[in-house]
């Protein structure tokens, strides 16, 4: 099971957006959670999301804004489940809150802990070492949470012009299409596409999403 906590970025010297930042994740991803999605303390967010895709997608959707430090937390939650995402806990909530705790300090405000990393050291230094008997294509969490910041900063440095691009591509409209759109050539968006870097970024995905597959299965053994 994967719980995001994202705490607002410098909430002190910005309004409340965890309201409309949970309208917004439930309008696009409303079968995504397990519970409702919750506010929990003042200017923080907590989600629970049972599937490694949609806990992905939350996440690309969550650190586009910019407003948030978001802690991924991998492993088991208690049972039965509560009504509410608040009053829920477990080995994937502990992971979360010090998952989150780093990301605040991380340039791509974001981190990823499961209980063996968060019960032995909340704020590990370096990467953690891979366990004896781990077989070789098993990825450690600090190596998962490393590729993942790789792609969540090369979407941090794409432009306004190439998230304009990407969007409509990424609805279904070729390039002609979106350049009549546009009002501008099909090679310039052809430019655009390829400075932000979408291929790339999409060949990622099934990748990341099956190392997040594979902790989550470690962490439910």
């Amino acid at each position: 099971m994967f719980v995001i906590t994202a705490d607002q970025i410098d909430s002190r010297h910005d309004r409340d957006r965890a309201t409309e930042m949970i309208a917004e994740l439930v309008g696009r991803h409303a079968a995504a959670f397990t519970l409702p999605p919750d506010q929990t303390s003042g200017d923080e967010i907590q989600l629970l999301v049972p599937i490694a895709a949609d806990a992905f997608t939350v996440l690309l959707d969550l650190h586009r804004t910019g407003f948030w430090s978001i802690g991924v937390g991998i492993g088991r939650i208690r049972t039965p489940l509560p009504a509410t995402t608040r009053q829920a806990t477990g080995d994937a909530f502990i992971a979360a809150r010090a998952a989150v705790t780093r990301a605040k300090r991380s340039e791509a405000r974001f981190a990823l802990e499961t209980p063996a990393v968060a019960t032995a050291d909340a704020t590990p230094s370096g990467p953690t070492a891979q366990a004896d008997g781990d077989s070789p294509d098993t990825s450690t969490t600090a190596e998962v949470e490393a590729l993942v910041s790789m792609l969540l900063l090369l979407r941090q440095r794409r432009t306004a012009e190439g998230w304009e691009a990407v969007d409509l591509l990424e609805s279904g409209l070729a390039q002609t299409a979106i350049a009549r759109e546009l009002g501008i050539s099909t090679a310039a968006v052809s430019q655009r596409v390829k400075s932000a870097q979408w291929k790339v970024e999409r060949a990622a995905h099934p990748a990341l999403v099956r190392l997040l597959q594979n902790l989550d299965r470690d962490t439910s053994e």
